[in-house]
């Protein structure tokens, strides 16, 4: 007996220290993190990106060396920092020979960020079909929620947990109507009150095709994209920007990477590829060219874009190693859930 209390005893402390010693000499050793922040400047055909030196000093750099002031920095970036420059009475009438305004610029920006804990973490498969057409200006949360089963759309009522029939099998037949696939592999979208519209939920039927599915003056709207047959998309994600010029972004079997067009149309996107489940994306728009970040294991690869076709503009990879001692963790940047891994 106290042979085997022994074993258990060391094979207890070895996990310890496989799991307490790397984070304690990574804490110890790893440096305080500094900000890379990245935005494409079409004014300076370059990447401006922010860098802290030793003593906290911020730095403005282009990829080639050039350094920048707060000012020219703020000047090269006029979409990003159109606050400060109309502050400052600095903000100009036109851009690259385009006429603009603060307003026509905070309309068309647009800020999007992916974790692969968006699409590694499981979440109760009960949506909010919000109205999509309220008669006040405010959009309200419904009584019921929706959930989508192997044989059709059900709306529950929240407080006495019965099942709408009459509801339920309307929508169920609105989507059965436009050849949507029962059950939906993937639903996507945003069911709050914090925003200035809503529109419904995107939804990858059975067979891999994309729906949308809103609730307009109480009444089913269900339209289908335009997917090639050859595209098998895998994953979907719904937003609803201010200026209402996009539905959503999308990502397939070969992790190829797709903005949804407010014309149901799908659009490619000129990066060498995203994997959400594994990689981290950040979208920052305006109104002439995006500037999109995909962290992988070894880099930070920016890609300029157009904001009018979404093609290859500029790109820059800032790369990176991990120089952090290896050991036992339980937990993880990409999920949520808490199980031993090396």
């Amino acid at each position: 007996m106290r042979k085997f209390a022994n074993i258990v005893l060391w094979l207890t402390v070895a996990v310890l220290l496989l799991w307490q010693l790397p984070w304690l000499i990574n804490f110890m050793s790893t440096p305080s993190g500094t900000s890379h922040f990245t935005l494409y400047s079409a004014l300076a055909d370059d990447f401006i990106y922010n860098d802290i030196d030793e003593l906290g000093k911020l730095h403005r750099y282009g990829t080639d060396g050039k350094e920048y002031t707060e000012a020219e920095t703020d000047s090269l970036l006029p979409f990003f920092y159109m606050r400060q420059l109309v502050a400052d009475g600095r903000f100009p009438d036109t851009i690259m020979g385009r006429a603009v305004t603060p307003h026509e610029v905070k309309t068309a920006q647009l800020i999007e960020r992916f974790n692969p804990r968006d699409v590694n973490t499981h979440s109760v498969p009960l949506y909010p079909l919000l109205e999509s057409m309220p008669k006040r200006v405010e959009l309200e949360m419904p009584s019921d929620v929706m959930r989508v089963t192997d044989q059709g759309v059900e709306f529950i009522d929240m407080e006495s947990n019965s099942i709408k029939e009459d509801k339920s099998a309307r929508f169920t037949q609105a989507l059965t109507d436009k050849g949507f696939t029962f059950p939906a592999l993937r639903v996507s979208g945003n069911p709050t009150t914090r925003k200035a519209y809503d529109e419904g939920y995107l939804m990858l039927d059975a067979q891999h095709r994309l729906y949308q599915l809103k609730r307009c003056a109480g009444r089913p709207f269900v339209k289908q994209f335009s997917v090639p047959d050859s595209v098998q998309l895998e994953h979907v994600f719904e937003i609803e920007p201010a200026g209402r010029q996009l539905r959503g972004f999308a990502t397939d079997s070969q992790h190829r990477f797709y903005v949804l067009t407010s014309d149901y149309q799908l659009a490619p996107v000129q990066i060498d590829g995203y994997d959400p489940s594994t990689q981290r994306m950040l979208i920052i728009g305006d109104l002439m060219h995006w500037t999109v970040s995909v962290t992988t294991d070894d880099a930070i690869h920016y890609y300029a874009l157009s904001a009018d076709d979404y093609h290859l503009v500029r790109r820059y990879d800032y790369p990176y190693q991990d120089n952090s001692l290896p050991g036992l963790h339980f937990t993880s940047g990409n999920d949520t859930y808490c199980y031993p891994r090396f």
